[in-house]
């Protein structure tokens, strides 16, 4: 009878069974071991192992307004974790950089394997461009880390974690790459040398890179296009000259919100500069708003129209709203760890989550023959984690794993998504219709933050100082 019951209430919660089923697919044990051999630098494990640190982080994140806490206790109460809590707290907050990367990288590979098949979906990207891969990178700092260290308690202001660079595959909606800097005060630019060659690695080209004003410079459009298929459609800053080609007159024209633009076309970089660059310059006026000024190597105006490069370059806003939903429905904003390394975890976590929820999103949009973006991955997100909560308090852990036992390969987990995803719906998850919304008035004063790796610097250069006499 109780097995009967058990089965029954899996049936009645599909989509805990989907996101629960992505979750062994993609964190099963003997993949994080493997992970955690290649990248522990000169940490090492005893009675926490890294699956476990993967599953303690992960029933927090999963809880409503998730707490490490919580998770921790709850473990060593259910005998899960033998070890202290500040010692779980250390070893999340030691976990090298580099695993972090490679947990995001290496998650978000397996879950490419299981998106569901592209003629399912209607491609996002704009005709003229459907050839490339569009990789969006924009950069992630994590703020509001707990006072807990005691360089921090005194200090004013709010404390920065880490420094991420994130690539989002377009098409896909997917955080595939991920570099890192544990000073939360460092420069964007500087780390795309260690993101290009992740997502290189991974994505096949013709690629092109989707980027903010902070990436236009002669150094990184070289870098973009370090690969001969590789192109870059970047927002145009004035700390680069650009020399409009007298031999090309501008073109004027309008968007489909029947807004003006103006095309040149001309050299980035001033004359002598080796790295200089030909290139076509494009800048829409946009009324009660800042002109935006992408720049392009894409300069035949035929084959890739303006129209086109414009709506591409609008959707870089994508990269934004990721970044706003691992923060309030992942719960970035209430972080475990209080080290720069600790947070880089839970930033490559948050990133991993958000791609699982995109995934369970695919299928249920493909199931219901409608656009991926109509679909909420917040109110989705909510339904996932009341489910998994309910699975939980109702069967056993010991029989939840027995009732849902590891796939085979990555075509039979697509096969049970469809059959689990493809018929589930709810009019709840429906995305409400944007609003044009007034620019939020300038606050006075500037918000002070410091970094945390920047403190720690600094007490150990104190600590290593003789005491003068």
């Amino acid at each position: 009878m109780q097995q009967d019951f058990d089965r029954e209430v899996l049936s009645r919660l599909p989509l805990a069974e989907a996101v629960l089923s992505l979750w062994q697919f993609v964190c099963d044990d003997e993949h994080l071991d493997g992970l955690y051999n290649r990248h522990r630098s000169g940490t090492y494990e005893k009675k926490i192992t890294f699956p476990l640190m993967v599953q303690l982080v992960r029933d927090a994140l999963l809880e409503p307004e998730g707490s490490g806490h919580q998770s921790f206790r709850h473990a060593r109460q259910d005998g899960i974790l033998t070890a202290a809590l500040s010692s779980t707290y250390d070893k999340l907050g030691h976990l090298p950089a580099a695993l972090s990367e490679a947990f995001l990288a290496e998650g978000a590979d397996r879950l490419r394997q299981v998106f569901p098949d592209a003629p399912t979906l209607p491609d996002p990207l704009p005709a003229s461009v459907r050839n490339f891969e569009v990789l969006v990178l924009d950069g992630k700092v994590v703020k509001r880390v707990p006072r807990r260290l005691k360089p921090g308690r005194q200090r004013q202001g709010g404390l920065l974690g880490g420094k991420g660079l994130a690539a989002l595959h377009l098409r896909s909606g997917l955080a595939v790459a991920l570099a890192t800097d544990p000073d939360g005060e460092a420069n964007d630019a500087r780390l795309v040398p260690a993101v290009l060659p992740q997502v290189r690695a991974r994505v096949k080209g013709p690629r092109l890179w989707l980027a903010d004003r902070q990436f236009c410079d002669l150094t990184q459009t070289e870098a973009f296009t370090a690969e001969p298929e590789d192109h870059f459609l970047v927002r145009y800053h004035p700390k680069v000259h650009f020399c409009p080609d007298p031999a090309r007159s501008a073109q004027h024209g309008q968007d489909s919100q029947g807004r003006v633009y103006v095309q040149e076309w001309g050299w980035l970089g001033r004359a002598g500069n080796n790295k200089r660059r030909y290139v076509r310059r494009i800048t829409l006026h946009r009324v009660g708003e800042g002109d935006v000024i992408p720049v392009t190597d894409l300069v035949d105006a035929v084959t890739y129209p303006a129209e086109d490069l414009l709506t591409l370059y609008l959707a870089r806003w994508g990269i934004e709203r990721v970044f706003q939903q691992i923060t309030e429905v992942f719960h970035l904003n209430r972080l475990i760890a209080t080290t720069p390394q600790g947070t880089l975890f839970q930033l490559s976590f948050c990133l991993l989550l958000y791609n699982m929820i995109q995934v369970v999103r695919a299928y249920v949009a493909s199931g219901q023959q409608r656009a991926v973006e109509t679909i909420s991955t917040e109110l989705l997100f909510i339904d996932v984690t009341k489910q998994v909560v309910a699975l939980n308090e109702l069967v056993e852990v010991e029989r939840v794993v027995e009732l849902l036992p590891g796939v085979a390969s990555a075509a039979a987990l697509r096969k049970k998504l469809s059959r689990l995803l493809g018929s589930v719906w709810s009019e709840c998850w429906v995305k409400a219709k944007q609003k044009k919304r007034k620019p939020p008035a300038r606050k006075k004063g500037k918000r002070d933050h410091t970094s945390v790796f920047r403190l720690l610097q600094t007490q150990r250069k104190i600590s290593e100082t003789p005491n003068s006499t």
